[in-house]
């Protein structure tokens, strides 16, 4: 069975098809299915921009379609940047440069509140052209430096207390049972354990 991921995100493919359980699945890229090019984002939660996502991608190549929309709320940032993690610092700045930015925002406060949270929402769209929309989250802080070499994104600056260490220096092993993404996807794998369990 073929999924299409909506997103030109190689790390995210990486990350997503090691979360996938249920053994036959092949997941391809929206590149690798041969659409170029973005939709915008234009929904005011996680899970309205999944959606999208998965829609535009449905729209082009029909069948299996899998989206993910996620970000990074900062509490005393009244959740921001959320839905805008990914562009909120400049359409085309890099992750260096927006951790940068979330650290100018939050120097005026100690760094002992600058708890946060790692969102994601699931969008997938089955063989009946029906909506499934599966949530996670993901409860840390940010640090004031970056460590740790894997992951992507804000990893490097999302301390987890449990596990005393960011998840940019976990191991993908554990990230992949803990994170945002790993808690949707473990209820994505329970949906797709019950629909598909009698053969792909």
């Amino acid at each position: 069975m073929e999924i299409i991921l909506a997103t030109h995100n190689q790390d995210k493919l990486k990350e997503i098809s090691a979360m996938l359980k249920l053994p036959g699945i092949k997941l391809r890229s929206m590149s690798e299915a041969g659409i170029t090019a973005d939709v915008a984002e234009t929904g005011t939660s996680y899970s309205e921009n999944a959606l999208i996502k998965a829609r535009y991608a449905h729209a082009q190549l029909g069948g299996l379609v899998l989206a993910d929309d996620s970000g990074l709320s900062i509490d005393l940032l009244d959740g921001y940047p959320g839905i805008y993690s990914a562009r909120f610092a400049g359409e085309h700045a890099s992750y260096p440069e927006k951790i940068q930015h979330i650290w100018h925002l939050l120097a005026a406060y100690p760094q002992e509140r600058w708890t946060a949270a790692f969102h994601c929402a699931l969008a997938f769209i089955d063989d009946q052209k029906k909506e499934h929309v599966f949530s996670g989250e993901c409860r840390g802080k940010i640090i004031s430096e970056m460590r740790g070499e894997n992951g992507f994104g804000y990893d490097p600056v999302f301390y987890m207390d449990e596990y005393q260490m960011t998840t940019g220096e976990m191991d993908p092993e554990l990230k992949n049972l803990i994170s945002h993404r790993a808690l949707a996807f473990a209820k994505f794998n329970d949906f797709l354990h019950e629909q598909f369990s009698g053969g792909l």
